[in-house]
């Protein structure tokens, strides 16, 4: 039991709703059978042996219907949500069902063994079982007229069958009720759960959109870096080697000109990895705002002072917001995120604080991950320390405090922390 909680509260909210979903329209058709199925039979039986006999064989089959119908509407979802086949035999076997369960009804309104009218009650149930999985695989036109069709045959049997044409058109009534209200049962909630998993889905193509273009980005860097310079190093070198084969003194001069642009080469490499690699504190923040918006996550960005900290705790608190903002895309069903970035203690510690309204999902091993473990050895380096913990009010928390005492400081910019807000930086986590 305790391991069935832990699996649900490690499932996304989504996943939540999906489970619910289904697990309400199974139970429904249990619920429909006792009060609709069988309940009827209880108290209106004649106390005689055909229709004792005529009213237990219903309930049976009311109740087959059920046992039926509930395994059904899963696949039947999958279907609606394009994940799977139709659940062709299923559905089979619940048209027979309502079949034989019409001519017992018919049967026991042959011989009048159903007192106080409650055979309408009866026939409203009859196409709850098989209507729950129809109206998930057909289109409304096809569900609709198989309901009428369906209302029409009933409706005239037990007409027949009673000899009351008034209790057929109220049996055909209920037919139709009963056919509207699985439709109403079944069909909205499965609409609104398949378009929350492609909100879901937009949202995680957005992230993975923002990851991609931030990849092309340092694409674009390490070409406009490397380019010119590896076609200039391929004409001089081709140069050279003509007048080398001319024995032109030349071909050192131009040989010692591919060495100085290598070397440049090289040095404007690592300027770009450095920099790609380096978190700046202002270009995180930033980029956690754009990265989060793309993934529909609403961003609050609150506090001062970032841009006069020293370098050492700018990069460090960088990483931090890199980290924080990719467990919230990947660990957490994240409606929003606030940031706070303070000086505390008469400015002895920078404090950067994340909270969410998701809970992160445990690792594969049950525990935080190695990116928090990474977070706290830098932290450790500058002397501070990380927290991360779920909050008593839903929320989880990332706390990360670094001292200033022993750090040199580097010169403001005056910026603060308003560069968060603008829109469009490439400067993406």
């Amino acid at each position: 039991m305790i391991g069935r909680v832990r699996r649900w509260r490690g499932r996304s909210k989504l996943a939540q709703v999906d489970s619910y979903t289904r697990g309400t329209l199974s139970i429904s058709q249990w619920f429909f059978a006792a009060c609709w199925g069988v309940f009827p039979l209880t108290g209106s039986l004649e106390h005689r042996p055909v229709a004792m006999a005529l009213g237990g064989a219903l309930a049976l089959v009311s109740l087959a219907q059920a046992a039926v119908s509930a395994p059904t509407i899963g696949p039947a979802l999958d279907h609606y949500l394009g994940r799977g086949d139709v659940p062709r035999r299923a559905i089979t076997a619940g048209i027979v069902l309502a079949v034989v369960a019409l001519g017992l009804m018919a049967a026991l309104e042959a011989v009048h063994g159903l007192h106080d009218g409650m055979i309408v009650l009866s026939a409203g149930y009859l196409p709850i079982p098989v209507g729950s999985a129809l109206a998930l695989v057909v289109p409304l036109r096809v569900y609709g007229a198989a309901t009428a069709a369906a209302a029409a045959v009933g409706g005239t049997l037990l007409a027949v069958a009673g000899g009351s044409w008034m209790k057929g058109a109220f049996a055909f009534a209920a037919l139709l009720a009963g056919g509207l209200i699985t439709f109403l049962t079944a069909r909205p909630g499965a609409w609104s759960l398949a378009v929350m998993w492609e909100a879901d889905e937009a949202r995680s193509v957005q992230a993975r959109l923002a990851v991609a273009e931030e990849r092309l980005r340092f694409s674009r860097d390490m070409h406009d870096v490397v380019g010119r310079n590896l076609a200039v190093i391929a004409l001089k070198s081709e140069l050279a080697a003509r007048l080398a084969r001319k024995g032109r003194p030349e071909a050192a001069e131009h040989m010692d000109e591919v060495q100085r642009i290598t070397r440049d080469s090289q040095r404007e490499i690592r300027d770009v990895v450095r920099a790609y690699r380096r978190a700046d504190l202002q270009v995180e923040l930033a980029g956690a705002r754009a990265v989060l918006a793309a993934a529909g996550v609403e961003c609050l960005i609150e506090g001062e002072g970032g841009a006069g900290l020293p370098e050492r705790v700018q990069s460090t608190l960088g990483w931090v917001i890199r980290e924080g903002t990719t467990n919230v895309l990947r660990h957490a069903d994240a409606r929003f995120c606030r940031l706070v970035l303070r000086a505390e203690g008469d400015g002895g510690a920078a404090v950067l604080t994340m909270e969410n309204d998701g809970a992160p999902q445990p690792g594969p091993d049950g525990g935080a991950g190695s990116g928090i473990a990474g977070l706290r050895e830098r932290l450790a380096a500058l002397g501070g320390t990380l927290v991360a913990e779920p909050r008593p009010e839903g929320l989880f928390r990332l706390r990360a405090e670094v001292p200033l005492d022993d750090a040199p400081a580097v010169e403001a910019d005056g910026a603060g922390l308003r560069p968060a807000a603008t829109e469009g930086t490439e400067g993406a986590a």
